[in-house]
């Protein structure tokens, strides 16, 4: 499989993801983060088929799943994004892999109510390790304030003058998210694509600089652009819309688009040349 483009810390490759997968190596990848198509019958406008048959979605996905906990490294980590159904499912492929460690609930707006369910107000990812991780990066996050008065929202239970300056540590629940990014941010028009906050926190987590992160479904380059931003090294593999992942690189790192990665292929493929 050739590369699509390469950056200086990064390289897209166009095809499978299990042909791209069978060629690394095992206990290569830093980070795994992965946001798969949910079998829902979206239309992506690129041709591909959202509603197959449903134990086939599913052994697809434990395919992919095995592989992708195959290739990381010894206290790496696996962020899998996916409605709460699915990731019921998920979660029992994972548990032969590799160590749970959160359900991370993130607040989903604009949907609405169907039939006899609550209201859905949230999708989830699920975050599991390979061991004890390696790597765990606190993060902190803005204290949240009043649109209205400015003021803070939550009162710490009295115990403001103690809080740290930086913000709270973050929790396994995340309201400041949407399952969608605006449509000024999209490269794929009327089609969904993941705010780029969602795998930025997954990688500030679980990786240093220079680690290298692997996303099999490229979708609009989210994970990309951020590991790219963050001065993190990527590998990723998309079937159908290379371009738009494309665009989004060259508008924001042009000037890196075409430079060699700059880490060793040869530690991570079977047989890969640029």
């Amino acid at each position: 499989m050739n590369p699509y483009l390469t950056t200086d810390r990064g390289i897209l490759f166009h095809g499978d993801c299990l042909e791209l997968l069978k060629s690394m190596k095992n206990n290569c990848i830093d980070t795994v983060f992965a946001d798969p198509p949910f079998n829902i019958g979206k239309d992506y406008k690129n041709g591909y088929d959202d509603k197959s048959n449903q134990d086939v979605y599913l052994d697809w996905c434990s395919q992919w799943i095995s592989e992708c906990s195959r290739i990381l490294k010894p206290g790496g980590s696996f962020f899998l994004y996916a409605t709460p159904e699915l990731n019921i499912k998920f979660g029992n492929i994972l548990n032969k892999y590799l160590q749970f460690r959160h359900w991370i609930a993130m607040s989903m707006k604009g949907t609405f109510r169907r039939g006899n369910r609550l209201y859905p107000a949230h999708y989830s990812m699920l975050y599991y390790s390979k061991g004890e991780p390696k790597t765990f990066n606190n993060l902190r996050t803005p204290i949240p304030k009043c649109r209205h008065c400015g003021g803070e929202i939550p009162d710490y239970g009295g115990h403001r003058n103690k809080m740290n300056p930086d913000g709270v540590n973050l929790m396994d629940f995340w309201p400041d998210t949407s399952p969608n990014r605006h449509k000024k941010f999209k490269v794929r028009e009327g089609v969904n694509e993941l705010k780029s906050i969602i795998p930025q926190r997954a990688i500030q987590i679980s990786t240093n600089e220079n680690d290298i992160v692997f996303d099999p479904f490229g979708g609009g380059g989210s994970t990309y652009q951020t590991a790219q931003k963050l001065n993190r090294n990527w590998i990723g593999v998309e079937l159908y819309d290379c371009h738009h992942i494309k665009k989004r690189m060259e508008d924001e790192f042009g000037l890196f688009l075409g430079r060699e990665p700059n880490f060793a292929l040869d530690d991570i493929f079977e047989a890969v040349s640029i």
